[in-house]
């Protein structure tokens, strides 16, 4: 066999490969025998047709088969003689096939580029300061209350924490616009569902009134043709619900799976969970910058096996958020909806393997162990949780991945300009929210 191979971009090779013909000649003629005896051919026993006539048939076919295996088997001993790691499999270009000739052909992949990581001092991240007081607990406890309200109809002024069932038809220069009406659309006042001045306008209204108010959209909206535009809506309520807040007994707590005796011990398990969640969110904030920070900050190719490789992962995902919902082909759906997201995500995991590889960064496995432990905390019985991931290997490299990653984050913050920032429990939890990719 005879390689050689041509480097045309920094990540796209060429691997020209030869295969003798007497190879080729072999492995047709071995599995045309084989054919022999198995093929049933009318006019003739099992067994015993003769091989000029399974030639005459399938020789073909089984050629055509033959140097596909051949390639595919070639191009992979090819790969182990010159030392080559593709980034993805192949596309093959035959070059010479004929019968009687020394089989040709060229393999084009991709390699993972060569990465030369940017100075790290030079990623800026922002970390969250914040903390859980008791207003913050109140509130949680709030809206937790709220959650379970029994709602009772009211015939006096609607006013903040009411929920109202609303009509409502928006227009922008005199035209109505797409998004901009519904029907029977139940609506908290006071809640920030809706564009400012909105619930606003609402608030002080009675069952069966019509309104007509009059708002901007702002400057930051999502749909670019309402930003920054005033707009008239019409308004007709058709019920204010009051919510009658249920009383802090153990039946309540239980509902949240709290064991609790009384309302000292509910704060605590709120108060516990919410600076869980505010950990959780800060670790959130740190990783989103340190990860923008490498994808800015580091230029290079990324072989588009990977991407496409990725493409259909997220396709995948989509797919299996909508359950049964969706019952489609994910190869359906457009890979321009996923492409972007897709080569973040791809960039991102090869700066991570270089940071793992240029320094040597492990799964602490102390940590692990914590991870876990964590993990199992916020179930009932802790024990048989952290025993399922110690007795499962593939749940267990999960987590071990998770430990991985949070360390490379680690190892990125010891040398960049980190910048704490004074917020508030719901602005941090809030900046601490998963961003695609």
């Amino acid at each position: 066999m005879q390689v050689s191979v041509e480097t045309t971009s920094n990540i796209e090779r060429r691997m020209t490969i030869g295969v003798p013909a007497q190879e080729i000649d072999q492995a047709v003629q071995k599995r045309l025998q084989e054919t022999a005896r198995t093929v049933r051919l009318n006019g003739f026993r099992p067994g015993k047709v003769p091989l000029s006539v399974v030639k005459r048939r399938f020789g073909a076919g089984v050629r055509q088969e033959v140097v596909s295996e051949v390639m595919r088997d070639s191009y992979v001993k090819a790969l182990e003689e010159k030392d080559v790691s593709p980034a993805g499999w192949p596309r093959f270009e035959p070059k010479v096939m004929e019968e009687g000739k020394d089989l040709e052909f060229v393999a084009i992949f991709e390699v993972l580029p060569e990465i030369e990581l940017a100075d790290l001092s030079k990623v800026e991240v922002e970390k969250p300061k914040a903390e859980v007081g008791e207003k913050d607990v109140d509130q949680m406890i709030d809206t937790l209350r709220r959650q379970q309200a029994d709602m009772k109809s009211v015939k006096r002024k609607s006013k903040k924490k009411d929920v109202v069932t609303i009509d409502f038809k928006g227009y922008v220069d005199g035209e109505a616009f797409d998004g901009g009406s519904a029907e029977g659309h139940k609506l908290t006042l006071g809640s920030g569902q809706m564009i400012p001045g909105f619930e606003e306008g609402i608030i002080g209204g009675k069952a069966g009134e019509e309104l007509e108010i009059e708002v901007t959209f702002p400057e930051d909206y999502q749909n670019e043709e309402l930003a920054g535009k005033p707009a008239k809506f019409e308004i007709t309520i058709h019920t204010v619900e009051e919510p009658i807040l249920p009383e802090l007994n153990q039946e309540f707590f239980e509902k949240f799976g709290v064991d609790a005796e009384d309302e000292e011990g509910f704060r605590a398990d709120v108060k516990k969970n919410m600076e869980r969640e505010l950990r959780q969110a800060v670790s959130n904030k740190v990783k989103n910058d340190v990860v923008e920070g490498l994808v800015e900050g580091n230029d290079f190719e990324i072989p588009q096996a990977l991407i496409d490789q990725e493409i259909d992962r997220l396709r995948q995902d989509a797919v299996q958020r909508f359950g049964g919902q969706m019952q489609m082909d994910p190869q359906q759906l457009p890979a321009e909806l996923f492409t972007d997201q897709a080569k973040r995500r791809v960039k991102t995991g090869l700066l991570f393997q270089e940071l793992i590889r240029q320094n040597d960064i492990k799964a602490d496995a102390d940590k692990v162990d914590e991870k876990i432990q964590e993990i199992a905390s916020t179930y009932e019985s802790p024990e048989e949780v952290i025993a399922h991931y110690n007795s499962n290997p593939q749940q267990k490299a999960q987590i071990e991945s998770v430990v991985l990653e949070e360390a490379v984050v680690d190892h990125v913050l010891s040398q960049a300009k980190v910048k704490e920032k004074k917020m508030k429990y719901e602005e941090a939890v809030a900046a601490g929210q998963p961003q695609q990719g």
